[in-house]
This record gives structure tokens, sequence and C-alpha cells, in this order.
């Protein structure tokens, strides 16, 4: 375990919750974990057409992760406390990882940069605890989006 959590990062992590809790969020969460699944811009694109509510619940999402893993970069919010309760961070990431280097590529190499490094630092946590276990729960995870089978 890294620095010791503070008062300050439990209520800063309760208000974070309680964000995530705010009607509009919670319905692009819901419409995210549900259906967003794209390892291609074209896919993304597809998806999240620009002006669409997808794009919307796409930014939203991407946004509030990115935010809050900036928060823990900043070391403003310990990472340790955290990760003890934010596996929805790292699924949001393992949904966007195969996109991100094309989004990268058209906007900036900083896109979900903080969002990436907490996500792996937690998916380093899980491999850590049990090796093989975030192939698992990536599998686990994708398994919920509506998409058509093969």
């Amino acid at each position: 375990m890294g620095v010791q959590a503070t008062y300050d990062d439990a209520n800063l992590l309760l208000r974070l919750y309680e964000l995530r809790r705010e009607d509009k969020l919670r319905e692009a969460r819901a419409w995210f974990v549900r259906n967003y699944y794209a390892a291609t811009m074209d896919e993304h694109a597809a998806l999240c057409p620009p002006g669409s509510q997808e794009d919307t619940y796409f930014r939203m999402v991407t946004s509030y992760w990115d935010m809050t893993a900036s928060l823990i970069t900043s070391g403003v919010l310990n990472q340790d406390l955290f990760l003890e309760s934010g596996n929805e961070l790292i699924l949001a990431w393992d949904r966007v990882r195969d996109v991100i280097p094309e989004m990268r590529a058209a906007m900036s190499p900083l896109v979900m940069k903080n969002f990436e490094q907490v996500a792996q630092s937690g998916i380093a946590r899980i491999e850590k605890a049990q090796p093989g276990g975030f192939e698992k729960f990536s599998a686990r995870t994708r398994a919920f989006v509506n998409r058509p089978r093969k």
C-alpha cells in the first residue's frame, strides 16, 4: 500500500460517488455498459455519431472517468483508496482502450491519458491479486454489451 488515505480522500471519494448518481450521468453510464464497444474509430462513429445522444453519453462517461483519474494522478485523491471500489473505471477503460490510439492520432496524444494511467494501475492490482484476473474481468464485462454476435 502506498500513501495512507486521509479523511479528505474519503470525502472526495464519496462526492465522486454522489456525482455518479446524478440522473443524466447514471443514464449515460447505463447506456455505456450495455452498448459501448468499439475497436476502431469507424465502429465508434457508427455507435456515437457526432451530435447524437450516444455521443453525449460517451463523452459524459469518459470525461467523468478522465476527470476522476486526473484527481488521482495529480495527487488530490488517494489511488489505493479509489481502486478499492473503482472497478467501473477499469470496465470503462476496457471498453475504450482499443479505439484510443486512433482518437489520440486524430485529436491529441493526451486524450484520456489520466484515465489510462489509473486504469493500468487498477489492472496491475487485479493481476497481482490473481494472475489472469483482468482477462476474466474483461471477458465478463464485455459480455454485457448489446452487439451483434458472430
